[in-house]
C-alpha cells in the first residue's frame, strides 16, 4: 500500500472515464461523442504506456 504510484491511479481512472463515455455515447447514439471518448482513450492509455516505460528506464520501477 506503501508503494502506490499515483500517476496510473489517475491514468487507470481517466481510462475508466473514457470507456464510459463510449458506452454513454452508445446509448446516446451520438457518433461524434464516440469519436471523441474513442481518442481520449487512445490518448490516455497512451500517455499510461509511454509513462510507464519512461519510470522502468529510470529504474523507478
Amino acid at each position: 500500500m506503501k508503494d502506490i504510484k499515483w500517476v496510473f491511479v489517475f491514468y487507470s481512472l481517466a481510462a475508466v472515464a473514457a470507456m464510459s463515455g463510449i458506452g454513454i455515447a452508445v446509448g446516446m447514439r451520438s457518433i461524434p461523442v464516440a469519436i471523441v471518448a474513442i481518442l481520449a482513450l487512445i490518448f490516455v492509455m497512451g500517455n499510461g504506456f509511454k509513462t510507464k516505460k519512461k519510470m522502468r528506464e529510470q529504474g523507478i520501477l
